[in-house]
Formats: C-alpha cells, sequence, structure tokens
C-alpha cells in the first residue's frame, strides 16, 4: 500500500510539471518588427483577430478585403508545441474558404518574440536566421 501511494504521489507531482512554460505567455499586443529598415507590425487582439500593418496599409482583422472579397483574419496560438505554432487563418465571408499560414515562434524575452513564416502551406521546423523577424511589443 505504502508503495502505491508513494508512485501516486510520484505521479502527480510529474503531472502537475507537464504544463507547458510559455502557456501563460500572452501574445495580445501591438508588435514592431525590429530587424526591417521600414516599419511593419502585428497586432494579436484579445478577440482573437489579428492583422499586419506595414507602409500605410492594413491587412487582416475583423474586416477586411482580400482579393476583392470580404474577409476575416484570426490567430490560433499552440503552446504546447515547441517551438510554439500560431496559425494565421484567413476566412473569406462569401466562399467560406479558409486559407492557414503556419508559424513556429519562440518567446525570447517578455517584450520579444521570434517569428519564422511558413511557405506553400508548410510549417518550418526550425528558425533560419535569415528569415525569421524578430517582433518587439510596443503596446
Amino acid at each position: 500500500m505504502k508503495k502505491i501511494i508513494t508512485l501516486l504521489i510520484f505521479t502527480l507531482t510529474l503531472t502537475s510539471f507537464s504544463k507547458y512554460p510559455n502557456s501563460d505567455f500572452n501574445f495580445v499586443g501591438k508588435w514592431r518588427d525590429i530587424d526591417k529598415e521600414k516599419v511593419s507590425y502585428i497586432v494579436f487582439q484579445d478577440d482573437g483577430y489579428a492583422y499586419f500593418e506595414s507602409q500605410g496599409l492594413t491587412i487582416g482583422g475583423e474586416n477586411c478585403i482580400i482579393r476583392g472579397e470580404k474577409a476575416t483574419m484570426s490567430y490560433e496560438v499552440d503552446h504546447s508545441k515547441k517551438p510554439i505554432e500560431i496559425d494565421f487563418i484567413i476566412k473569406t465571408k462569401e466562399s467560406g474558404e479558409i486559407n492557414r499560414f503556419l508559424c513556429i515562434t519562440e518567446k525570447i524575452e517578455n517584450n520579444t518574440i521570434k517569428l519564422q513564416f511558413g511557405s506553400n502551406g508548410n510549417r518550418p521546423v526550425q528558425f533560419n536566421d535569415r528569415a525569421a523577424v524578430v517582433f518587439k511589443r510596443v503596446k
């Protein structure tokens, strides 16, 4: 009986530490690309929508136009993966077409992240220093 109780306590202790270390990291806010000469931003909203800003243009959010159609751009974060996975989801309102832009990210500091965008519908598996983008939270 003592062995069973010890095993139970050990199992409970292990499961209490299995929470993903970055799961409490909140991406909500406005993030500025610090690596590029032209200023660009990604904004993660509380309501699950996201949008990009660059050179005065805004793409995404709750109401946008993609290829002449009304659309939305939301995001999903999977903290259970390492590196953390972020999907930007564009859904056209009229046709219902859904496209996912698959990314990976890692927290560098509380207000700094590195983001690697996938291509051709594929999620990157590791960061490429030439293609990864570092963002700093400004709001």
